[in-house]
């Protein structure tokens, strides 16, 4: 059996470090956790909307809103990074061997110089408080955002609930298997720098079960579609019984663009220099609490 099931169904909370903001709970309902369908003009054309996260998710829901704020001035858009920088937001640019991801960090540049996207950073949302129903976010530095619309966008990770019964080794922080743990950890590699994994690498105890694609990073951000190409190649081959297809890498990552973690990283404002490759450092707390 393959579990290439992906982490789309566990949403990262508002909250820093991993942790649901106090309140988050209690507001779901004026939280959106997934990138929105923005034909949907009505949602969010002349409103504040306040998108939180630094990856390509909310680098794609910026753009969009960016858009629409172009069209209608009475549209505003606050980005809130967590990162004490701006740093590598903006990806690898022009230099990012992956054209389509560098050209999404460019064109948020460009919006944000244009001052149709407010860009806050440092902004590490504690709490999570209503005003009728408008949600409004208050950072740990006290500084306070009223919206109409919030887009939290701070990545996944793995449900592995109904996993429950299967006996599992996966590694106790990031929920990955344990033998790619060291290859994915966020603290020393970037989605570049990520050796291939293979069906070896992705097998669990459980007889025939494997753990594939961005499930199979658990919570580190570094994944890459490639990466889980590859790797379904290989699991495919092992169960034909093609051993050696299945110990032969066949993938070969770009260098160049950003993959940054989360925590201190965003707290430091380290910064990579533009390359994919420095090591980030990543803070992870406990899973969020039920809602």
């Amino acid at each position: 059996m393959i579990d290439a099931s992906g982490t789309w169904s566990t949403p990262n909370p508002a909250g820093a470090d991993g942790l649901p903001a106090i309140g988050e709970a209690a507001s779901a309902d004026l939280l959106s956790y997934r990138i929105p369908d923005f034909r949907d003009r009505a949602g969010f054309a002349g409103k504040h909307t306040v998108v939180i996260g630094s990856g390509h998710s909310a680098v794609t829901a910026v753009l969009a809103l960016a858009r629409m704020a172009r069209r209608d001035p009475s549209t505003t858009v606050t980005w809130a990074l967590r990162r004490a920088t701006a740093g590598n937001t903006f990806g690898g640019g022009d230099a990012d061997e992956l054209p389509a991801r560098g050209a999404l960090g460019i064109k948020a540049k460009e919006h944000v110089d244009a001052g149709l996207v407010s860009l806050l950073t440092g902004f590490r949302v504690e709490r999570v408080t209503r005003d009728r129903e408008r949600p409004v976010l208050v950072a740990e530095d006290g500084r306070t955002l009223t919206a109409d619309r919030v887009v939290v966008l701070t990545g996944f990770r793995p449900d592995l609930s109904f996993l429950s019964e299967l006996r599992l080794e996966l590694d106790p922080t990031l929920q990955a298997p344990v033998r790619i743990a060291a290859e994915v950890d966020p603290n020393v590699h970037s989605c570049g720098s990520v050796a291939a994994t293979g069906a070896a690498d992705l097998a669990q105890p459980e007889p025939g079960f494997y753990l594939v694609g961005a499930k199979s990073y658990g919570r580190a951000p570094t994944f890459l579609a490639l990466t889980g190409y590859e790797q379904v190649r290989s699991v495919a081959a092992e169960i034909a019984g093609d051993r050696e297809a299945a110990r032969r890498v066949e993938l070969v990552l770009p260098d160049t663009g950003v993959c940054g973690g989360a925590g201190l990283f965003d707290a430091s404002g380290a910064s990579l220099g533009g390359a994919c490759c420095a090591p980030p450092v990543l803070q992870i707390g406990r899973a969020p609490a039920p809602a």
